[in-house]
């Protein structure tokens, strides 16, 4: 490996965080991170959960109606309301997400000014969610993680 090729790609450092964020989850029905990103520096990041002080899901179980757990916020909320607490702009910013946006979160992002969604997952990925990021020239870009950036860390591949 290249002194080069030993650095991890941008796309990854920050896909990583977000898989770090996800970690945090408090929902047992997907773990999911989101990380906030401007000019490769990161503004912001969330997982999903329970409003702060509320019941978590792993504490006393998911509150579902209609097939959606309702206690939980998603990441990409989370960061983008994380943004809003505390004054942070998210025009021309692009996220970083464990899992495709649903519907509702792809919809929120866009009304932010998120430029670009990268994602590690498809996950019941919303034909209309696609149809608005190509109807207003924002695109969504798979991303993996090589094993070979994180072996050496934690002396196994992930």
């Amino acid at each position: 490996m290249t002194e080069k090729d030993s650095r991890i790609p941008w796309d990854q450092y920050f896909m990583a965080q977000a898989l770090i964020l996800a970690l945090r989850s408090t929902c047992d029905r997907a773990k999911v991170g989101a990380t906030i990103v401007r000019d490769r520096r990161i503004i912001a990041g969330g997982y999903n959960g329970s409003v702060s002080g509320d019941e978590h899901c792993i504490d006393v179980g998911c509150y579902v109606v209609d097939g959606h757990c309702v206690r939980t916020i998603h990441a990409e909320m989370n960061a983008i309301l994380q943004c809003a607490k505390f004054g942070v702009a998210t025009s021309g910013a692009v996220v970083y997400v464990t899992h495709f946006p649903c519907l509702q979160c792809t919809k929120m992002l866009l009304q932010a000014g998120i430029t670009k969604i990268y994602y590690m997952k498809d996950y019941r990925n919303d034909p209309y969610a696609e149809k608005l990021l190509q109807n207003l020239g924002v695109e969504a870009q798979q991303v993996s993680l090589d094993p070979k950036y994180f072996a050496e860390l934690v002396g196994t591949d992930i």
